[in-house]
């Protein structure tokens, strides 16, 4: 086995945060539930992912400012934020809020991109702008102005018995630092590395080369060398690796054999690139923590990096998450060099 160079230093978790039709705040509820038994058991960081008109989390700065009141060390970020879907100087207003109210936790993660669907719901999120909306680069580089604290008009001071600011406020020192890009092409990772960003990759890369190598963990490899390159600190880049990881080492018989039929399900749609943006997954990882930490470090592009945050499947049930969880923090995370913050 490889050793790995970069010793894993941070261990997250991401959910996308489901919920039944019938009663949305049972399952609003068991995601905070899950954030806070992830801060109990040392995770480092907590993430959310973002679906609209679906049921999952649609408004995650939402749900993250209630978890930054039940929670006092884990950092919250979401993967990803699709910003076709938000004016960049509100959500600007909300992530400076949250993260004054978190103490400066947040780690708010983009991307960019026409909404989903976007014939179906454009008369309802732009109907007026539908044509004249930009949804690529600019839109994020608006953001992270706003976040940053460069001015956005150019008139501040008092009227009448209002004092007017020209830049966002509340303004959050250091805000501008943790903010991350969630790309899976080689272009989206020199992007981000150029503009300072963090980079989020996931079980997702676009294998762009028709003639190249399908091999999911070289390409990201990739991407993770391309965004340090053009990164101004370099190697010391932040980068996160969001692979779907089960481990079952404290799972019971009936859970193991659901876990597994869950990632045969989906295996198929890693034998190749899929569809016309040519997408790659990863295989889901299942098994003992063992097992798994032997098959992350003959991984190339996770010896890459010193930060995960596993991605939690997306229909299982609250105990499986509790199961998942502590089978992470108490067996993974050790077995890859990791230790639980106090």
């Amino acid at each position: 086995m490889p050793p790995t160079p970069r010793p894993l230093r941070k261990l997250g978790f991401l959910t996308i945060g489901l919920f039944d039709e019938a009663d949305p705040r049972r399952g609003h509820e068991s995601t905070l539930e899950i954030i806070e038994l992830g801060e109990r058991l040392g995770f480092d960081s907590a993430w959310v992912r973002h679906r609209h008109l679906q049921y999952g989390i649609s408004s995650p700065v939402a749900v993250l400012s209630a978890a930054s009141q039940r929670t006092r060390r884990i950092e919250l970020g979401t993967a990803v934020i699709p910003l076709g879907w938000e004016n960049p100087l509100r959500l600007a207003e909300d992530l400076a809020t949250v993260d004054l109210l978190s103490g400066g936790r947040l780690n708010p993660g983009v991307s960019v991109g026409p909404p989903m669907h976007f014939d179906q719901v454009k008369g309802a999120l732009y109907p007026d702008t539908a044509e004249a909306e930009d949804f690529g680069h600019g839109r994020v580089e608006r953001l992270l102005d706003f976040v940053r604290g460069k001015p956005v008009t150019d008139f501040s001071g008092t009227e009448g018995f209002e004092t007017f600011s020209d830049r966002i406020q509340p303004h959050s020192p250091g805000l501008g630092r943790r903010m991350w890009y969630g790309g899976g092409s080689l272009r989206s990772a020199r992007w981000a590395g150029e503009h300072g960003m963090n980079l989020l990759t996931s079980s997702v890369v676009k294998a762009e080369d028709p003639d190249g190598p399908h091999d999911f963990a070289q390409i990201q490899l990739s991407h993770i060398q391309a965004f340090r390159a053009a990164h101004p600190d370099g190697e010391a880049a932040r980068v996160s690796q969001g692979l779907v990881v089960i481990p079952t080492d404290s799972a019971s018989p009936a859970q193991r054999a659901r876990y597994e039929k869950y990632a045969a399900e989906r295996t198929p749609r890693t034998a190749g690139p899929q569809g016309p943006a040519r997408l790659l997954f990863a295989p889901d990882l299942v098994g003992t923590s063992e097992e798994i930490a032997e098959r992350l470090h003959a991984h190339a592009a996770f010896r890459e990096v010193d930060e995960v945050a596993f991605a939690l499947p997306f229909t299982f049930e609250h105990e499986d998450y509790v199961q998942i969880l502590t089978d992470m923090a108490t067996g993974l995370g050790p077995a890859l060099g990791w230790r639980p913050s106090a």
